[in-house]
């Protein structure tokens, strides 16, 4: 190469292409011999920039001393070159690498995009993917069931994870916050709500009594908060949105024109809130129609009253208009909904931004999650299995999963898997969401997020599904005792369950009344509809004739009202 004039020689042995012949001259100071051609001894505008360029192309990241002891030169030379570098966008200063001094470190661009990506490849081949099951028991150390909170700082902190998701009013206070805070009552969530930390509001009415509501911490309400639903409007309706239109929170006997029903039809469709949850449980328990979710009656409070006009307990507290979303660009907001998802959810999958409902579905969220993944923020990988690769979690997150999956299989080793019953809708349930409903094989129903099912995991795995209503019951696994007998515990809280049918079958017919249950006659019931409370929890059904000419029946807790025949609880 040096006879064919392509390269030259210089200095102490070093060899340098015949392009570089004017950079190295008009930089360095390189003497050039004899013979070169004319073409490339032309001047260049700037050619320590040049060289100091060509060096980042390269080279990983490095700092302006390492450039200046190659080429001779002085570093505030070089720095000079890099910063000129760095507002034309070619290379990119910051700490990229460990470094014993403070010094800053650059790095080419192009360069350091492909260090992010084959690093981000790395990344999701060291990561295999968990069981589906490991991610359900995930879920329920990641939304605090089996280690719950305590206090109303954590009802604080469950609202902060759950802003912004409908749930039916019925499993607020019956599943969702008791199962994650030890020691709730009902006088937490009316000090949250009451002095303005959190706000609630309607998302649809379910039946007469109930409805989906969500909680919003009052510094996110305005990002997670969406538009009311449509509404026909009345003149009642009118009346009490012209009063609360200018701001303020009113009682109801201040509303003028106003009646309950146009209260509450402005309530679903998220059009008012109230500063207490009060009149949501007035509301759950004074109704005669069921709710999605039974909820054990309380007693009413006994106290003095003053001869005035009192509201109603169905329109207790003050109503007031809920905060106005904000009106954030729409690269904020699918930042927010991504951000949202992975405290939720811990690994956001199609199927979970699908269960939240998102607004352009997974796609609106997808580019917001890469651009997080280029920046260290989230990863993208396969963590769980046949959920596809767009997977995206925290790095701690993906650590806590696995240790999850971890523990999970010493508890089966040692037989001592966990069962756990959830609201179906509740986010902490991942079936319907991130992860597919098992498949029976049969002609069945399918189960759904529907208001007022119930779901029971065991050891992750879906074992139980109860319809609404606590009358039909599905399962999925062998575990039905260890399911059982968590249904059972549930059923004081959820106002009781009478299973009539399981699997499409009378419920006596069924292997889990022979296994699993405890029989109560038809005769008039003492002690809250049960049978000896001294008995063994798990019997087998009586051989001996009922009292009575109706067949016997298992229950769990007292119904409202006698229940059908051929049905049985799992108590």
């Amino acid at each position: 190469m040096l006879a064919a004039g392509r390269v030259f020689a210089y200095g102490d042995g070093w060899i340098a292409a015949v392009e570089d012949a004017a950079r190295l001259r008009d930089g360095l100071g390189v003497p050039l011999q004899p013979g070169i051609a004319s073409a490339f001894t032309e001047s260049v505008p700037d050619p320590i920039a040049d060289l100091v360029s060509r060096y980042a192309r390269r080279h990983g990241p490095f700092p302006a001393a390492e450039v200046a002891g190659r080429y001779g030169l002085g570093v505030a030379v070089v720095q000079r070159a890099l910063t000129d570098l760095v507002a034309a966008r070619r290379v990119v200063e910051g700490r990229f690498v460990p470094a014993d001094d403070e010094a800053p470190q650059f790095c080419d661009a192009e360069v350091l995009r492909r260090i992010r990506q084959r690093s981000l490849a790395r990344l999701r081949q060291d990561v295999e993917p968990v069981p589906e099951r490991a991610y359900a028991e995930f879920l329920a150390g990641w939304h605090h069931l089996t280690t719950p909170l305590r206090g109303i700082d954590g009802v604080a902190t469950v609202i902060d994870q759950l802003a912004g998701v409908p749930i039916p009013a019925s499993a607020w206070e019956s599943l969702v916050l008791p199962q994650r805070v030890a020691d709730y009552s009902p006088a937490m969530l009316d000090e949250l709500t009451g002095t303005g930390e959190v706000v609630w509001t309607g998302h649809g009415a379910i039946g007469a009594q109930d409805g989906w509501i969500a909680f919003h911490p009052a510094d996110l309400a305005p990002l997670t908060l969406g538009p009311p639903a449509p509404l026909d409007t009345t003149a009642a309706h009118e009346a009490i949105e012209d009063a609360v239109r200018g701001g303020g929170a009113y009682f109801y006997r201040q509303l003028t024109g106003a009646t309950p029903e146009a209260l509450w039809d402005l309530v679903w469709s998220g059009r008012l809130t109230g500063d207490t949850f009060a009149p949501v449980r007035a509301r759950l328990a004074g109704g005669r129609r069921a709710t999605a979710h039974r909820t054990p009656r309380r007693a009413p409070r006994a106290r003095f009253r003053v001869a005035v006009d009192q509201a109603p307990p169905l329109v207790a507290g003050r109503w007031s208009l809920p905060p106005a979303p904000a009106e954030a660009s729409a690269t904020e907001q699918s930042a927010a909904i991504a951000e949202q998802l992975l405290e939720r959810y811990g690994v956001v999958t199609r199927g979970a931004a699908a269960a939240e409902r998102v607004e352009g579905g997974f796609a609106r969220v997808y580019r917001t999650l890469a651009a997080f993944e280029e920046s260290g923020k989230a990863r993208r990988g396969y963590f769980i299995e046949r959920l596809g690769a767009a997977q995206f979690a925290r790095s701690g997150t993906v650590d806590a999963l696995r240790d999850a999956a971890a523990a999970l299989e010493r508890a089966e080793e040692r037989g001592e898997t966990a069962a756990l019953v959830l609201a179906a809708t509740d986010p902490a349930n991942p079936y319907g969401a991130a992860l597919p409903w098992p498949d029976r094989g049969d002609d069945g129903a399918r189960p759904g997020r529907k208001a007022g099912a119930l779901v029971v995991l065991v050891g992750g795995a879906l074992a139980l599904f109860v319809e609404r209503g606590g009358r039909t019951l599905r399962t999925f696994t062998d575990a039905s005792e260890a399911a059982l007998a968590a249904l059972a515990g549930a059923a004081p809280g959820i106002g009781g369950l009478t299973i009539e049918k399981v699997d499409g079958a009378p419920a006596l017919t069924s292997p889990l009344a022979g296994r699993s249950a405890r029989p109560v006659s038809p005769a008039p019931r003492r002690a809250c509809g049960r049978a000896d409370p001294a008995s063994p929890p798990l019997v087998a059904p009586v051989s001996s004739p009922p009292v009575s000419s109706r067949s016997p029946r298992f229950v769990a807790a007292p119904p409202e009202r006698p229940a059908p025949p051929d049905s049985f609880c799992p108590d």
